[in-house]
């Protein structure tokens, strides 16, 4: 991958004050973009963009992409040559809460942000990150790959599904056709972890903040398989994407995943356990006895596409991922610069 091609790109992302959007915004920033960010206010407190400063050299507007008019003014006035949409409702347990909430983020977000590329005519090259969730899971044991069916039982992994139908559908009717020529995929990743992500009802920062408090741990599915990965390792497969996009927006104008070894698709209860190990601490924890709401208990994704054609492949195993996301988490508890942590991390992983 050629950073240097960053260098002055005007990029916009949606969703950047959100845990993934963070780690990308400082990323673009760091090898040289111009970026433009738009997403509805933090989603919680604390928050990555704020101990991280993201905004601190990147020009960040509140807005939401629901509202179709302010998003296409985004566009009409900044004309990003590359766009990342990453603005979702990202909570399976919400989606069930919230249904309406989460099929009009996911999914008529993801048709107002390209309907309003389509008419602007902005944008070289644009990826929609989607989920792993929007597979059909038939608890497979084997990854999924880009051509098995999609699905989703719950709002949230259905309305992942959805928005690969609606990129799709935009592709092949709008996009790369007459005058207008832009790059159009989506990208799936598996279940991200490292430093800074504070949302409820995710593994990682609910261990940490029963660390941090001394409080009780509920594990809700101990025995749950799931794909996890460091933050940056599907970063990076999108910027990639992107890239290759930009310069052949019709080679690389379709789904790609972006999962990690089979080796670390590991257990709810295994992550906990090496959580406490790295943090040299135990909490009190409890099995829930039973299932309230459906999550899959075994989810694998296939890469060999993107590790063939793009060349991308994970460059930290789990064991280093959690160790890189205890010592965020352990810095921010002692009160270090978050913002420069935060940067040394991601100068780690590219070097």
């Amino acid at each position: 991958m050629d950073f240097s091609f960053w260098e002055n790109k005007k990029v916009l992302i949606t969703g950047h004050t959100g845990f993934k959007g963070s780690w990308l915004s400082l990323w673009l920033q760091k090898i040289g973009a111009n970026v433009v960010g738009f997403s509805l206010d933090v989603p919680s407190d604390p928050n990555l963009f704020t101990l991280a400063g993201v905004d601190k050299n990147m020009l960040s507007l509140k807005g939401d992409v629901r509202d179709f008019d302010s998003l296409k003014g985004v566009l009409i006035e900044h004309r990003p040559e590359i766009i990342f949409h990453m603005a979702a409702q990202s909570l399976v347990r919400h989606s069930y809460d919230e249904p309406v909430e989460t099929y009009a983020t996911n999914v008529m977000g993801t048709v107002n942000l390209l309907e309003s590329a389509r008419i602007t005519e902005t944008g070289r090259a644009i990826v929609n990150v989607t989920s792993d969730k929007c597979y059909e899971n038939k608890e497979w044991h084997r990854g999924y790959r880009e051509d098995d069916a999609l699905g989703g039982f719950d709002p949230y992994s259905n309305s992942k599904a959805c928005s690969e139908l609606v990129t799709s559908a935009f592709r092949n009717s709008f996009y790369n056709k007459d005058k207008y020529t832009c790059g159009l995929a989506s990208a799936r990743a598996g279940n991200v972890i490292g430093g800074g992500d504070w949302a409820n009802d995710r593994l990682i920062p609910d261990i940490i903040r029963s660390l941090i408090s001394d409080s009780d741990f509920t594990v809700r599915y101990p025995h749950a398989l799931r794909p996890w990965q460091h933050v940056l390792e599907p970063l990076h497969g999108y910027l990639r994407l992107a890239e290759s996009l930009y310069l052949s927006p019709t080679k690389y104008d379709e789904a790609w995943n972006f999962g990690p070894e089979t080796d670390d698709v590991k257990p709810v209860g295994w992550i906990l356990d090496s959580v406490q190990q790295l943090w040299n601490k135990n909490i009190v924890s409890k099995n829930q006895s039973t299932q309230k709401l459906h999550e899959a208990s075994l989810l694998m994704l296939d890469s060999s596409k993107a590790k063939k054609i793009l060349d991308w492949k994970p460059r930290w195993n789990l064991e280093k991922a959690l160790i890189k996301t205890v010592d965020w988490y352990r810095a921010y508890e002692q009160g270090e610069d978050m913002y420069q942590k935060t940067h040394t991390q991601i100068d780690e992983y590219i070097n």
